[in-house]
């Protein structure tokens, strides 16, 4: 058993209620997330895989916090590096229009930083993983400030989401002992609103000629 969490008391697959119920907020982001794509004839393959990746991490995450095992924690961490790495690609490719060789090293320097981050799990509760990620939105952010045609300010919005998601995360095992259930169950509730209004700045700034169901 797995034990990274104040909520978790016991080795019961159901000791972590509320971590694995707040995970429902991914599913109703995905189709929130697909109900958008519909309504603005978004490109279907790069919608599909993100709306897809969105179920993947409700679902990996809700597997771990109840079977807290090493299998369930693969399934919770490699959705959403593969959600980041998406749409890091589709941004970058479709809207910024980045050359591939470029853009390519940029995703091979995120996953080594990323790497790095793990290599220590028990500093800010294994929440440096994510700084990379932090500050890859922080970027796009910037950009989708400065060039976006619709809600320009969204992706900035996300980026504060992020970073308020990140230290609820991180101090969740130092506060166990004023709040017995922790904080992590903010990071789904939090992360399920950010991965869709990520979705919709992506969607909603794609090129009039992507603007079609492929």
């Amino acid at each position: 058993m797995i034990d990274l969490y104040c909520e978790r008391l016991g080795p019961g697959i159901w000791a972590e209620p509320i971590n694995a119920l707040t995970n429902l907020a991914f599913f109703v982001a995905a189709y929130a997330s697909w109900r958008l794509a519909r309504q603005y004839h978004a490109p279907s393959v790069m919608a599909g895989l993100l709306i897809g990746l969105m179920v993947a991490i409700g679902l990996g995450s809700g597997l771990f916090h109840t079977f807290a095992t090493s299998w369930a924690r693969a399934l919770d961490v490699l959705p959403i590096l593969l959600f980041q790495i998406a749409y890091l690609w589709i941004y970058g490719s479709r809207v910024i229009m980045m050359r591939t060789v470029y853009l390519a090293g940029l995703v091979i320097l995120f996953l080594i930083a990323a790497y790095l981050g793990r290599q220590f799990p028990h500093f800010l509760n294994g929440s440096l993983i994510y700084l990379p990620a932090f500050m890859l939105l922080l970027g796009l952010g910037i950009y989708h400030y400065r060039h976006a045609r619709i809600e320009p300010t969204l992706l900035l919005w996300v980026t504060a989401i992020f970073s308020a998601s990140l230290f609820l995360r991180s101090i969740d095992l130092a506060i166990c002992k004023y709040l017995p259930i922790g904080t992590h169950f903010f990071w789904h509730l939090f992360n399920g609103l950010l991965v869709y209004l990520a979705f919709r700045g992506l969607m909603m700034n794609l090129s009039i000629s992507e603007k079609r169901i492929e």
